[in-house]
C-alpha cells in the first residue's frame, strides 16, 4: 500500500494560516481515482476527521469545527492535495495525516478509516502565541 506523506505544517500564530500538501510517497501512483482525506491527532484525543474531497473534486466534506476556515482541493495534475487553513486557532494545533480512501472512486465517506493500517509521518501544525 502507497504511503501519503504531508508537508506544510509549522508554527503560526492564532489567526494565521499554513496550506498543508499531501502527495504519494511513490511518484507513480496516481491520486487521481481516490477520494483523499485529511485527519489530526491532538495530543490526548482519538484521531479525527477533518476533510475529504472525492476524486473527482466536486464534493467537499468538513468537519464543523474547521468548516469555514479550512479548504480542501486537489491539483490532479500535480498529484497533490491541499489542506488550506486560515484563522487558525489554538485547539488547532495536532499532527496533520491525509490518507487516500481504501477504494477507487469511491464516496469520499471514509467510513472505516479508524482501521486503516498505513499511515504517513503527518505534519506537525503548532498555534500559539
Amino acid at each position: 500500500q502507497v504511503q501519503m506523506v504531508e508537508s506544510g505544517g509549522g508554527w503560526v500564530q492564532p489567526g494565521g494560516s499554513l496550506r498543508l500538501s499531501c502527495a504519494a510517497s511513490e511518484r507513480t501512483f496516481s491520486i487521481s481515482p481516490y477520494a483523499i482525506g485529511w485527519f489530526r491527532d491532538t495530543p490526548g484525543k482519538e484521531r479525527m476527521f477533518v476533510a475529504a474531497i472525492s476524486w473527482s473534486g466536486d464534493k467537499k466534506y468538513y468537519t464543523q469545527s474547521v468548516n469555514g476556515r479550512f479548504t480542501i482541493s486537489r491539483d490532479n495534475a500535480k498529484n497533490t492535495v491541499y489542506l488550506e487553513m486560515n484563522n487558525l486557532r489554538p485547539d488547532d494545533t495536532a499532527v496533520y495525516y491525509c490518507n487516500t480512501e481504501d477504494l477507487k472512486y469511491g464516496s469520499a465517506a471514509f467510513n472505516g478509516w479508524r482501521e486503516y493500517d498505513v499511515w504517513g509521518p503527518g505534519t506537525q501544525v503548532t498555534v500559539s502565541t
